[in-house]
């Protein structure tokens, strides 16, 4: 009995000795917060996009009307061609189902945009994502383009892989190289994904701008601290819409 209880009390001791996983990145705002962002994506048929976004812009105002239109771009490389991109924002999940209904008794947005692009949409895509504790949206200093980097991580979650990834945003935030609309972490959709939107003045500065931080050597070790957690990357180059709220 005496070796059994003396077990035991080392058991209990190393258990409460042993390190535990934590990550800042995985704990705070990102759990209390209740605002998320849903982002869409549409597939258009051939010859259809013009037709489109044209009715979009004519009938923007009656969808902003239920809630918060962050940005609405087209696919311009990097992804199917005749595509087109949006973010919206909502409070909670009570706030989206709130919104759907009230779209779904909304005769004029129905008749006006909902039904006559039905027939020139060929898929649509919805992913919900939260802004990661460390970030915020931030407004572009003029027009220019975007860039939609999206990182398929390994499994085990930000407890595993969120100090890595953040020390290689914020390196190429510090450099300059780009400016930093907002990193996203989805919540339904293909998990341990994360989502980073970028604004550059013109495709040419992007360019330029990654040139310079392939050969800087603390973008460099920050990459490579994060790649080992990297499953996949995929980069799409969007151009705003004259009516996107970001230009």
């Amino acid at each position: 009995m005496l070796a059994l209880r003396s077990r035991l009390t080392r058991a209990l001791t190393a258990r409460r000795l042993a390190p535990q996983v934590c990550s800042s990145f995985a704990t705070g705002p990102r759990q209390t917060d209740g605002t998320f962002y849903e982002f869409r994506t549409y597939y258009l048929k051939p010859s259809k996009m013009n037709e489109f976004l044209e009715n979009f812009k004519k009938n923007v105002h009656l969808r902003t009307a239920h809630s918060e239109l962050i940005g609405y771009w087209s696919v311009e490389f990097g992804g199917r061609m005749n595509t087109v991109f949006h973010i919206w924002k909502y409070d909670n999940f009570a706030h989206r189902a709130a919104v759907r209904k009230a779209l779904a008794k909304d005769k004029v947005w129905q008749e006006q945009f909902l039904i006559p692009n039905l027939a020139l949409i060929d898929k649509q895509e919805s992913e919900i994502a939260y802004l990661v504790p460390w970030c915020k949206i931030e407004k572009p200093p003029k027009n220019g383009i975007y860039e939609l980097v999206t990182f398929q991580m390994k499994p085990g979650g930000p407890a595993l892989w969120g100090d890595a990834f953040k020390r290689v945003i914020h390196t190429h935030i510090n450099q300059g190289y780009s400016k930093l609309i907002g990193v996203f972490h989805a919540e339904y959709g293909a998990l341990n994904r994360v989502h980073v939107l970028w604004w550059n003045e013109c495709a040419d500065t992007r360019a330029a701008g990654r040139h310079l931080a392939h050969e800087d050597p603390r973008v460099v070790a920050a990459a490579r601290e994060s790649v080992e957690y990297l499953d996949t990357q995929q980069n799409v180059l969007l151009i705003p819409t004259s009516f996107s709220p970001l230009k």
